[in-house]
């Protein structure tokens, strides 16, 4: 397939620039697109993963093929993405699947089950584990043409006004957490609110909610959750990764031609890249100048951990056995996690272990 050349490739530029040729030779048609993202503008690192799709997808077709991107609440509120895309009102959209899953909990495995693969490992099932075959064919169920362009890597626990050191604290406490991670946390007496990105801070600094998970340090500082809670925890449980999807119409995507399709889909798979790169570079930097300003960093506690566990294994059975969909998606997904964790218990884990017991240590001087 193309986009497996793509990844093999040496760079996005030549393999954009190859295509490109072709396109031009053909005289390809004109051909604009909108699309309706999930996320604000504000939200740079998010929201400029599509920004970016569209420069390079206008660059290497000479301007013929036009993604024209618009933030959450431009043309439709963020949660009706989905919607969007599916009654054709707009081309495209860039969402995470795991808003939807009151639709359809299947949805959860395009972007993170809790205690599910991290960033590396979602790839490697996406695009080599079967992963995409199958999130494709559920999507069509949608009128979707589904592609990965973003993840943000493993996130953190969120944002609490007060401390939380045991199970029994988290309880009535109204989270705002998506989706599949609120089912999870209900089970235990969480209250989870499901929050725009935009209505976040109103909400939580008005009383309405008591805690919130977004991202991570570099979109948490941006939306400013720490002026009006202290205590921030890790780790994301419920978000080892989260993948970041282009929803296309199918039949917008099926008219589209072959050189387009095979140019968007590099673009999307640069952009993948791209977001996680700069997740994992401004992060760390976000993180100190949130400590900084009177931050606690907390971490969750095994009791925490391992009760959460538990209700997600129950909860993903529960479903598994109600929901055919679901159940043909995780069989095989709980396999390819097995494997992912034996082989990165022998190498990546130890490595990362002994490289972070020696601090920032680079030399003796």
């Amino acid at each position: 397939m193309e986009r497996r050349k793509f990844l093999h490739s040496t760079g996005v530029g030549l393999g954009a620039s190859v295509v490109a040729s072709s396109a031009s030779a053909q005289n390809s048609p004109e051909i604009k697109w909108r699309l309706a993202s999930s996320f604000p503008k504000s939200l740079d690192t998010a929201f400029g993963a599509i920004q970016l799709i569209s420069k390079r997808v206008a660059a290497a077709t000479n301007g013929k093929f036009q993604i024209q991107p618009f933030a959450a609440g431009e043309i439709v509120p963020g949660p009706a993405v989905l919607d969007a895309v599916n009654s054709g009102s707009v081309e495209c959209g860039q969402t995470s699947s795991y808003y939807f899953v009151g639709k359809d909990p299947t949805f959860a495995f395009d972007t993170s089950i809790p205690f599910g693969l991290n960033s590396r490992q979602q790839t490697a099932w996406m695009y080599e584990g079967g992963g995409l075959e199958l999130m494709r064919d559920f999507f069509k169920d949608y009128n979707i043409y589904n592609i990965p362009c973003g993840n943000t890597g493993a996130q953190m626990g969120g944002w609490f006004r007060k401390e939380v050191k045991s199970v029994s604290d988290l309880k009535g406490l109204k989270f705002r957490v998506s989706g599949f991670a609120g089912q999870v946390m209900s089970k235990l007496g969480v209250v989870p609110q499901q929050i725009p990105a935009s209505d976040i801070y109103p909400a939580l600094e008005r009383g309405n909610i008591d805690a919130v998970e977004w991202v991570g340090p570099f979109d948490d500082e941006k939306l400013g959750i720490n002026k009006v809670a202290k205590y921030y925890y890790a780790p994301g449980w419920w978000e080892g990764c989260a993948q970041v999807s282009l929803y296309v119409n199918l039949k917008a995507w099926e008219t589209l031609p072959k050189d387009y399709q095979n140019i968007l889909e590099m673009a999307c798979a640069e952009a993948l890249m791209d977001m996680q790169a700069k997740y994992d570079a401004r992060n760390p930097q976000a993180l100190r100048r949130l400590i900084g300003s009177g931050t606690q960093l907390r971490m969750f506690s095994k009791e925490i951990l391992d009760a959460f566990h538990a209700a997600t294994v129950e909860h993903c059975d529960e479903i598994a056995d109600k929901n055919p969909k679901f159940k043909k998606i995780y069989e095989p997904w709980k396999k390819f996690k097995a494997d992912q964790i034996a082989w990165f218990s022998i190498s990546e884990r130890p490595f990362d272990n002994y490289v972070s017991s020696t601090g920032a240590r680079t030399s003796k001087k």
